[in-house]
């Protein structure tokens, strides 16, 4: 389902464009269709549950109810954190009780991740737009600071709904997977990609990388998952070439740590004194 709302017309325009570049004229029917909000959310979602299943790893909800609820949590449905049924679906079967801390923790992750969207994020947005959408004719020092303020903006944006999402949860007694631990303090890139959108990371390192063989393999297996990885994962942002092209970056920026054996080095958790994933803060 994925593959055919998300990928279908990518594939067959970029076919055409491709006989095209030889001199060869071809028709393609491309599909107008609407992408569903959140699918690629929710398909991974319930990808690792089917994994998990014919793993062995977790057995199968015998409610559909309770199955259906898993997949369309709506705090997290449109932009995650992807959660794993081994995590969500028993917080499922517990009665809740109303929990005065644990909702003004949630009240607290709300506003705060509301902050980030419309104060950081959206303010940044104004001259994001304004300097990339006139790139043209712009020295190179205005391009560096958009560069700066997009940086910000993507940050709140999605960690700002990340945050909103885990507290919407934790407000009905539900507990959600931490997607973001400041991804901008990492002392690499590799720690960076342990810090950035932590639920999508975890899920292509248990699902994609080691399946491959992860890192027991020689060097060169290891190089060949890791550009497999970050072009899947490029891919998964969006269907365009462009995103291919930043997978193939970020697997190009890693290759050094990598190569070096230095890709495992900072691993410890960076703690600032005040955390509003936390109970309290």
């Amino acid at each position: 389902m994925l593959g055919f709302f998300k990928y279908f017309n990518f594939f067959v325009q970029s076919w055409v464009d491709a006989w095209a570049s030889v001199g060869v004229t071809m028709q393609g029917t491309t599909l107008e269709i609407i992408l569903p909000v959140g699918i690629s959310f929710y398909t991974f979602q319930t990808l690792s549950y089917t994994i998990d299943i014919y793993r062995k790893q977790l057995q199968p909800t015998k409610s559909f109810i309770d199955f259906a609820t898993f997949v369309t949590f709506f705090p997290q449905l449109v932009a995650g954190p992807i959660e794993r049924a081994s995590h969500l679906l028993p917080q499922f079967y517990k009665k809740r009780i109303f929990n005065y801390d644990q909702a003004v923790s949630g009240i607290h992750l709300i506003l705060w991740g509301l902050f980030k969207k419309v104060v950081i994020a959206d303010s940044c947005a104004i001259y994001v737009n304004e300097i990339f959408g006139n790139y043209e004719n712009l020295d190179s020092l205005t391009l560096l600071l958009g560069s700066v303020y997009f940086a910000f903006q993507i940050y709140g944006d999605f960690s700002g709904y990340s945050d909103m999402a885990i507290g919407i949860a934790r407000l009905f007694g539900f507990d959600l997977m931490r997607n973001f631990n400041y991804p901008y303090f990492s002392r690499d890139i590799a720690e960076f990609w342990r810090r950035w959108h932590i639920s999508l990371s975890t899920w292509f390192r248990d699902y994609v990388y080691i399946p491959l063989g992860g890192s027991k393999g020689g060097v060169w297996m290891q190089v060949r998952n890791t550009f497999i990885i970050f072009l899947v994962s490029g891919f998964w942002h969006g269907a365009n070439w462009t995103f291919l092209v930043w997978g193939f970056l970020n697997a190009l920026y890693f290759l050094p740590l990598l190569l070096r054996g230095k890709n495992r080095t900072h691993l410890g958790t960076i703690q600032l004194g005040w955390d509003f994933q936390k109970e309290h803060f």
